[in-house]
Order: C-alpha cells, then sequence, then structure tokens
C-alpha cells in the first residue's frame, strides 16, 4: 500500500505507470528483511531556497555480484521523500518522487527547490513500507542578506585501514552549519606497507565501477561517517586517492596508458557521483568529465570556492625521472619544468572562472576550498639542496604565483585558503612573493590534518620551518579536523584533535586555534 503521508493520487503519481508499479513491489519484496537505505542519507550543495538530498538503495551493500551493485538488480526504483520543519516529521511542507537511477548504482539525487533561506529541515525517503533514516538539511541565507555567523568544518584524508572514523563524531557534535570535504574521502589502495586497524572488504585495489563502488559503500557503512551526512549538510571535492595516488589528469601514477587510465577515471568519478549529495545538473558525470569545482554564497558573510585540482591540472613536473610518476622532490637545478609558466593546476577554464569570480565578489569573505597544499615550502634534502614537491601546489608555482598576484593586485579582501592531503595541521601566510620574506601577505592558509590517515614525520617537517618562516603553525602528531566560526570582523580555526584514531572512543581536545581579522591577511594564535 502506498505511505500513509501520501494520497491515492500522490503515489500514482509517484509510481507512473503500473510497470514503475510493479517494479517496485518486486523491489520492496527483494529488500526483505534487510533495509534499502543501509547506505544512509545526506544532503549537500545547499542554496537559499534548497539542497541536494541523497541516498542509495542498497540492500546488500557490499555484494560482489557486478550485475547486482548493493544486490539490486534491475530498472530505476520509484521513491517517495517528505521535508518537514521538525525533526519528527508532523510539519511536512513538501512531499516529492525521486528515482533512484539504476544506471547509477540506484542513488537518488533530488534537487530541492521552494523552501525558506537560512534554517534547518527534517527529510526521509520511503520506498513501498521501507523508511529511510530522518536526516537534517539547512538552506543556505538569501542572497545578499547579512549574515553574522557562519560555522563550518573542513575534513580530509580518511583512510579506513588506518583507523577508526571516531573524528567524524566529534565533528557531527560540533554541530556545524557546513561540512567541506577537501578530498581523499576514500582510498583507492589496499595498505600493504603498514600496519591497519580495520581492512577494506574486497582486499583489492579499486580499480574498476564494482571496487569503486563497494570501497565508498563500505566506508558509508561507518556509523561515524553515516550520522555526520544524516546531520550536516555537506559540499565535496576530491583529491588523489579518489582515483589513484598523485594522478594528474589523464597521467598515471603507475605509467598506466593514458587511453585505460581515463577508463579507470571514468569509474572513479562515477562511483564518487554516485555516493555524493551533488547536483546531477552540475555534476553528472560524462565518461571521464565531471564537474565538481562551484561557488556557494552565504548571504553578504561569505562566498566559498569549490576547487578541482585534479583533473585538470598539467602532470606533475619532471614526472618520468624516478622510477614513478607522481610527486616527488625536486630541486630547480634538476627540474627547471617545474617553473615552466605554462604548465597549470586548475586548467584554464577553472582558473579564469575561479579569478573573475573572486574580482567581482562582494561577499565580505572569499574561501578557498581545495585540496593540497599551497604554501611554498622549502624542504631540506639529504645532500643540502632544497627541493620541492611536485604533485602540490609547489609542483605548478606559476600558477600559483599567478593566482596571488591577482588576489593582490585588484585589492581582493579576506582570501582564505582551506586545505588539506598533507596529514597535519598548518597555519601559513600566503605571500606575494615566497622567496622575499619582506613581500606582502596578500592571503591566508588553513591547513587541516588527517581524519585517520599517517602522518609525515613531526621532526622532519619541523626541521624545514627555519627556512619556510610564512609558516605560523604545523603539527603532524595528530589526527582530526578544522571547525571554524566566520562573522564579519573575523574568522576563528579551531585546530581539533583526537586522542587517537586507532581507539573507537578517542576523546576530542582542541590543539590551537588561529584567527584571520578582518582586512589583515595572515593567521595569529588565538
Amino acid at each position: 500500500m502506498p505511505p500513509a503521508d501520501l494520497t491515492r493520487r500522490e503515489f500514482l503519481a509517484l509510481s507512473g505507470s503500473a510497470l514503475a508499479g510493479a517494479w517496485l513491489a518486486q523491489a520492496c519484496a527483494h529488500f526483505a528483511p534487510r533495509s534499502p537505505f543501509s547506505l544512509g542519507v545526506a544532503s549537500g550543495d545547499p542554496a537559499p531556497d534548497g539542497f541536494v538530498l541523497w541516498t542509495r538503495l542498497a540492500p546488500d551493500p557490499l555484494s560482489t555480484d557486478p550485475a547486482a551493485p548493493g544486490g539490486l538488480a534491475g530498472g530505476d526504483v520509484p521513491l517517495a521523500y517528505e521535508i518537514a520543519t521538525d525533526d519528527g516529521m508532523r510539519d511536512v511542507v513538501l512531499r516529492g518522487a525521486a528515482t533512484a537511477e539504476a544506471a547509477f548504482a540506484h542513488s537518488v539525487h533530488v534537487e530541492v527547490a521552494g523552501l525558506e533561506p537560512a534554517r534547518p529541515y527534517w527529510y526521509r525517503f520511503t520506498s513501498g513500507a521501507a523508511e529511510s533514516p530522518i536526516g537534517r538539511a539547512r538552506t543556505a541565507p538569501a542572497p545578499g542578506a547579512k549574515l553574522e555567523r557562519l560555522r563550518f568544518a573542513c575534513a580530509s584524508c580518511a583512510n579506513y585501514e588506518h583507523g577508526w572514523f571516531s573524528a567524524y563524531r566529534h565533528l557531527a557534535a560540533d554541530d556545524p552549519d557546513l561540512v567541506i570535504f577537501l578530498g581523499d574521502y576514500i582510498y583507492e589502495y589496499v595498505e600493504k606497507r603498514r600496519p591497519t586497524v580495520r581492512a577494506h572488504s574486497d582486499g583489492v585495489d579499486a580499480t574498476t565501477l564494482p571496487l569503486y563502488r563497494n570501497r565508498y559503500a563500505q566506508y558509508r557503512l561507518d556509523p561515524d561517517l553515516s550520522a555526520l551526512h544524516q546531520s550536516v549538510t555537506a559540499i565535496a571535492t576530491w583529491d588523489d586517492h579518489e582515483v589513484q595516488n598523485d594522478y594528474a589528469d589523464r597521467w598515471s601514477q603507475t605509467f598506466d596508458d593514458p587511453q585505460e587510465f581515463l577508463k579507470r577515471r571514468a569509474a572513479a568519478y562515477q562511483a564518487f557521483y554516485e555516493h555524493m549529495p551533488l547536483r546531477p545538473s552540475r555534476a553528472r558525470p560524462n565518461g571521464p568529465a565531471m564537474r565538481v569545482y562551484e561557488r556557494f554564497a552565504f548571504g553578504d558573510l561569505v562566498e566559498v570556492s569549490l576547487l578541482d585540482g585534479r583533473q585538470y591540472r598539467s602532470r606533475e613536473a619532471c614526472w618520468a625521472k624516478p622510477d614513478h610518476g607522481g610527486g616527488h622532490l625536486e630541486t630547480d637545478a634538476t627540474c627547471p619544468e617545474r617553473r615552466d609558466p605554462r604548465r597549470t593546476y586548475l586548467g584554464a577554464a577553472q582558473e579564469k572562472w575561479l579569478l573573475d569570480g573572486l574580482v567581482r565578489s562582494r561577499a565580505r569573505w572569499k574561501l578557498l576550498a581545495q585540496d593540497v597544499l599551497m604554501a611554498q615550502l622549502r624542504e631540506k634534502m639529504p645532500d643540502g639542496q632544497v627541493g620541492f614537491w611536485t604533485d602540490d601546489w609547489n609542483g605548478y608555482p606559476a600558477n600559483r604565483s599567478h593566482l596571488l598576484q591577482t588576489l593582490h593586485e585588484h585589492r581582493v579582501r579576506n582570501a582564505v585558503v582551506l586545505s588539506g592531503d598533507i596529514h597535519s595541521f598548518w597555519a601559513n601566510d600566503l605571500k606575494l612573493d615566497f622567496d622575499a620574506p619582506r613581500s606582502p601577505t596578500v592571503a591566508s592558509e588553513l591547513v587541516g590534518t588527517s581524519i585517520t590517515s599517517y602522518p609525515p614525520p613531526y621532526e622532519k617537517f619541523a626541521a624545514f620551518l627555519p627556512d619556510n618562516p610564512h609558516v605560523r603553525f604545523f603539527d603532524s602528531r595528530v589526527r582530526g579536523y578544522m571547525v571554524s566560526e566566520l562573522e564579519p570582523q573575523r574568522l576563528t580555526t579551531r585546530f581539533r584533535a583526537i586522542s587517537d584514531p586507532q581507539d573507537r572512543d578517542a576523546k576530542l581536545t582542541t590543539l590551537a586555534t588561529f584567527a584571520i581579522e578582518d582586512g589583515k591577511p595572515g593567521p595569529v594564535p588565538a
């Protein structure tokens, strides 16, 4: 029978046809006794009048049958959803129909509109007699509306094998308005060199669509990550491990044929889409191409430019010199290609979109949410020479310089870069010229540590700091996330650290707090 809150007419509209109704009945029988909503629910891409609602039907979420991802074969499945102003779902303000698309592993991406700005809503899906958990989502403030505060958190680098996701549990308890995933949401490889806390279910590196799907499903089955998505609206970009370590556009770390690697990238991008609350109108993948970058406005206070640092970049400089592709240390003497001004990190179209938006923006604050360290990092090599890592912005210094010069020349106020990837906390001044210590600071960078992933050696990196005076803070000894309060006059960020990622009940502390004052680039201790 139809769900109690749907009229017969609404239910028939949802079913669409006798065939769809029959398929729905068949699907519901297939679900029993396991819930089709095993992977939970999520909301994302907030707008003033709505957001995206996500779920994926998966009664057998780790099924190894490629013809039945999530244990569900067959065609599209119709669902219903409802949105309420209360957590008990008593005051329902919107009902609608949705489709779990078979082509995308029966995932659901509903672009909701018509809601009030700047407020929370609660939602759920139904399919036959099955009900999803109740999720909470939040709309953005109206365009240009005066906004006194936004609380947001940043998370990155969650290796399932390296620990428990207790940091996600604490992040949800911090109750931000928004969570920004900065990349490495999953890890494609299976750990072979270091100890593990728990194992990837399939025991092999993810290289195909079924393997990527099951990798995401296993992560989403984690109760702490599931609860975070259920309670906090998210925006998300990727780094490398959603596809392969240190890949760049069509270039594989393992020197795969570019056309073959693009097939792998297409599979990985599709799995990312299938498991994230992304707008189909923007992000539906087209083979190995998928748009992730987007701009999100929150009243008059802030614009967030979410960037894609992988899909459009030039390959890493001096890519074929070591015995593997990807990132490595190079000096200016050994790798003049690193400084080639033709090399791009963002790609021409994304870079133009970003810079045009930053120059035109009337928001008080401009956040650049992206994947890797932007500040210059001089690394002392064993022979005493200074090297630069080629996989982050240090491998693309001309592109970085162009970005910072544009901020300086157009007097872009309150630009703050939010970064991940390096499994450590950093607070950095972004200089117009990193090689001139007295050069103007034109922007700020805050870098979050990993949720679980193993860190770089603390003593080794701490020894680099005297050669990098623009670094205000560094610590790689703890795992955790960043949580920030943004107000018109300042941005205050707490580096939140958990006691032990190998402890399911890890405790939480604040390692350090930094503030960036309106009109005064550069983070300072608070």
